[in-house]
């Protein structure tokens, strides 16, 4: 845990010189880019996992990394082609928003039936997430 903690904490501090010597784009663009290409060489990972030994979680893993990964890439290709009209309210980035949408619905199963339960009930926490999100679309 320390270790980890250090890690992030080397890391925040690494991202702050970048953003003082080069910029804040330089570091945008090279962050998203890093954590976009790592986050599907991880997918891969957990999809090649799950073709080993078949686990429910390293599907969900798959999904989730894979869906994140190009939901964030979709932002950094974005922003390094200048913000495109075509991209700004484009239906095709609700592909990768789809992947990552399974991915947490995958996990809520997992954890479900590692507390011993079956059924549907794991939906209820996904369902929660989306009324809560449309409520506080509607307020504000």
């Amino acid at each position: 845990m320390k270790q980890a903690f250090a890690l992030m904490m080397l890391l925040a501090a690494l991202l702050q010189l970048g953003y003082l010597l080069a910029g804040y784009d330089a570091i945008y663009q090279i962050g998203y880019g890093a954590i976009t290409l790592m986050g599907l060489m991880i997918s891969l990972t957990f999809l090649w996992l799950y073709v080993q030994r078949a686990t429910p979680l390293a599907l969900g893993m798959a999904y989730s990394w894979s869906g994140a990964s190009l939901v964030l890439g979709w932002w950094w290709i974005f922003a390094l082609a200048g913000e495109p009209v075509v991209m700004s309210e484009s239906a095709a980035h609700f592909a990768p928003l789809a992947l990552y949408l399974t991915g947490a619905v995958l996990h809520f199963s997992v954890i479900h039936r590692s507390f011993g339960s079956h059924g549907a009930a794991f939906l209820w926490p996904a369902l929660g997430a989306v009324a809560l999100s449309t409520l506080i679309y509607l307020v504000v």
